[in-house]
């Protein structure tokens, strides 16, 4: 079966389950009208020398640009790729050492139990230098990074019921009020794994709802630790954060079994569409497995390898 039909099955069956525990919508059809406007990162792509027709890019030549191999201009057939991968809009602009619109993609995230505040410190003042979108701390540091980051536009984003998501939903729910009180701008929020894998449906949705609905309003992304489910486990998953009302769905906390694949960006864009992120974390040290998760989907990135990545060089690290 292939992935749409695969969407199509579990979002009905979702949708039927959900109706018999009598909440939620009736319709796949109010499903599709449910999610919220999403917040979007443009994907910057830089031209080639050349392009299958022999234009030759100057701009590579003389150096200004780095060259990726996908140019609006001289290769309109790769950007398309792009877009149908699910990117929402691209910018041709000239690269260079380090890809700064890449960069606008990039959660710059230090998530580590021994993290001190030096480490923090160094993580905003890098945040501010290359213009990620976000630094992503554990709560305890999220005042330190709001104070840090004070005017730089760079945004801060914590971790809720983290790394394992089986703590309660009050729980969460109080964990993510401490934390936008204490400066935090966007949650990132364990799903309850094991709930999902009990096929409690509307468990998993009411405990993400109700931490889009702490959340005030700011971007809400759920995590799944993907490399301990199934294709079907997925896909369900992400059509339940879609009718909850979250703004991403998320691979990996980065402490799991594995990171993100390709694949399962993939799958994820392909089950929530168009209006909602999708942001791959865990494993991404380096700029061609960044590109590689974009073109499968993805319009955020995690990483604590960003700088590195932004540079074209090789990072370290789980995540």
């Amino acid at each position: 079966m292939d992935i749409e039909a695969l969407v199509a099955k579990i979002t009905a069956e979702v949708v039927n389950e959900i109706k018999k525990q009598g909440s939620g919508p009736s319709s796949s059809a109010e499903v599709d009208r449910l999610p919220p406007p999403g917040r979007y990162q443009s994907v910057s792509v830089a031209p080639s020398v050349a392009s299958s027709n022999g234009k030759v890019c100057q701009a590579k030549l003389t150096g200004e640009c780095a060259g990726t191999g996908c140019c609006a201009e001289l290769l309109p057939g790769e950007v398309r790729k792009v877009l149908q991968s699910g990117a929402d809009r691209v910018g041709n602009t000239l690269g260079g050492k380090v890809d700064h619109d890449l960069a606008a993609m990039i959660d710059h995230t230090l998530l580590k139990a021994d993290a001190t505040r030096d480490e923090v410190l160094e993580l905003c003042y890098e945040a501010r230098q290359y213009k990620f979108a976000s630094v992503c701390v554990n709560p305890g540091w999220v005042k330190t990074a709001s104070e840090a980051l004070t005017g730089s536009g760079v945004k801060v984003c914590t971790v809720v019921g983290f790394p394992l998501g089986a703590t309660t939903t009050l729980a969460k729910v109080m964990e993510t009020r401490d934390s936008i009180a204490a400066g935090a701008d966007e949650i990132d929020m364990v799903i309850n794994i094991g709930a999902l894998k009990n096929r409690q449906d509307d468990w998993v949705e009411s405990d993400i709802a109700e931490v889009v609905r702490a959340a005030q309003g700011k971007i809400t992304k759920t995590i799944f630790e993907t490399a301990l489910l199934s294709d079907e486990e997925v896909v369900r998953a992400s059509i339940m954060a879609k009718r909850a009302g979250a703004d991403f769905v998320k691979t990996s906390t980065g402490f799991g079994p594995g990171g993100a694949t390709a694949h399962h960006v993939g799958l994820m864009r392909k089950s929530v569409g168009p209006s909602m992120g999708v942001k791959a974390s865990g494993g991404i040290r380096d700029l061609e497995t960044a590109r590689t998760m974009i073109e499968a989907g993805a319009t955020r990135i995690g990483a604590s390898a960003s700088v590195k990545i932004v540079k074209g060089e090789q990072g370290t690290g789980n995540y």
